[in-house]
């Protein structure tokens, strides 16, 4: 006789098997669907979440209620939260994904042969993407239309915390893909909370699931990469730094920084680390410092930070392998741009770093010898984004360096194929 848990695991298994074979075959009519077809589709989305805009808030109502009775920390209350304005944004995101080139079909490189044979390199979808995320409700948003758009079919499995916030945002995802004629299974929603269904998920449901695109914090994406049998867009945590180096302008300093962390904390671009040059410690640290506090943020710095700035907690070692996520920084005082790039490169998740300074030769330094997904000059970490990039929207920030890299919009999406046309050449 099956147990409890074993007849979950049946019933858990048989679902994300039958969403797996209905995303397959959802894939293959969106793979070739026109582009005003899929724009149709992604647009009457962007409608419907708008005019369902309060089903969607009702429904996170029920989140964050759940989310205060569970004790959710205030940093991850705000990535649920969902109000009018952010409901707008998700619909202008898909209308900005609608708006962009179509990738399908679009030629990446074509030469000739000398024996008359033309090559093209050409876009073409991934098949199937499964998408495992935590806790914020708009990717359900972004990730569904960015998928429609490269011409994937998507399995979306959200964070528990969020399913009723997702469910009627999938809804008007659904009704999107029905208004514009294309398969309603091309967009699916898990709609359990079973932790087995990300291991299902994991095991490629049977070879219906071509790529996994893991966002959420480090156990997630540990887990993912360790256990996947499909390849994996690595989405690892943000654990990005800003350095003010000794050319800065102080006010540039003190307003990039104060943005980089607490704009939204509780983002994957949220600047973690401060590392501000020894030999501008007497005029930049403490404005820095003064603004951070006085925003409600927490300091956690070295000796040296402390004796300039008592109010700063001590920091330990695990503070600089930590991504907050919250309303707290870490500082450490660096000689020069050497230092703060041995200092990153040691710590850092390869998300986002940036550089306040004038000094061009050491902001050419900065970016030729940090290697990370993303970096900026005099400009916040909180631009680490696809929507600020141009690319409507992103499923993630892709911390790899295999495939994808950096905001994973619509292109990163898909894969290529070559087209060779001949005139009956045989090979000798």
């Amino acid at each position: 006789m099956l147990t409890t848990n074993e007849t979950s695991r049946e019933h858990t298994t048989l679902l994300m098997a039958g969403i797996g074979r209905k995303a397959r075959a959802a894939s293959r009519p969106l793979a070739i669907a026109p582009a005003d077809q899929k724009n149709a589709a992604l647009n009457a989305m962007a409608d419907e979440i708008l005019r369902s805009e309060q089903a969607i808030l009702d429904a996170n109502a029920i989140d964050l209620r759940n989310g205060e009775e569970s004790g959710l920390a205030p940093s991850m209350m705000d990535r649920l939260k969902l109000t009018p304005e952010r409901i707008a944004g998700m619909a202008a995101g898909i209308r900005s994904i609608a708006a962009l080139p179509d990738p399908v079909g679009s030629i990446i490189a074509e030469w000739d042969r000398p024996n008359g044979l033309r090559i093209e390199r050409v876009r073409t979808p991934l098949g199937v993407i499964g998408v495992i995320y935590e806790s914020r409700p708009n990717v359900t948003a972004d990730a569904g239309a960015l998928c429609v758009k490269a011409g994937n079919a998507v399995i979306l499995r959200g964070g528990s915390d969020s399913l009723n916030s997702s469910l009627a945002i999938h809804a008007c995802l659904s009704e999107g893909l029905k208004t514009a004629g294309l398969p309603q299974d091309a967009i699916q929603l898990v709609p359990t909370t079973d932790r087995a269904a990300v291991g299902e998920m994991l095991t490629g449901l049977a070879g219906n699931i071509d790529v996994i695109v893991p966002r959420g914090g480090r156990s997630l994406v540990e887990r993912v990469q360790s256990e996947a049998r499909v390849p994996v867009f690595a989405h690892l945590e943000g654990l990005c730094h800003v350095y003010v180096d000794r050319s800065a302008v102080l006010d540039m300093a003190v307003e990039v920084v104060l943005n980089a962390k607490m704009r939204r904390s509780g983002v994957c671009g949220s600047a973690e680390t401060l590392l501000v040059d020894r030999a501008v410690a007497a005029t930049h640290l403490v404005p820095i410092l003064d603004a951070l506090a006085a925003a409600g943020c927490e300091i956690r710095g070295t000796e040296e930070v402390r004796s300039a700035f008592p109010a700063a907690e001590p920091a330990i070692e695990q503070d600089w392998r930590t991504e907050y996520l919250d309303a707290i920084i870490s500082v450490k005082l660096v000689d020069g741009i050497g230092e703060a790039i041995e200092h990153i490169e040691t710590y850092s998740s390869h998300h986002t770093e940036a550089i306040i300074a004038e000094d061009a030769a050491v902001v050419e330094r900065f970016f030729s010898e940090i290697d990370s997904a993303i970096l900026l000059h005099n400009a916040s970490t909180q631009f680490a984004d696809g929507g600020e990039f141009g690319m409507g929207a992103e499923i993630g920030i892709a911390t790899g360096k295999m495939h994808a890299r950096g905001p994973v919009g619509v292109e990163q999406l898909t894969s290529f194929k070559y087209r060779v046309r001949g005139s009956g050449q045989i090979r000798p």
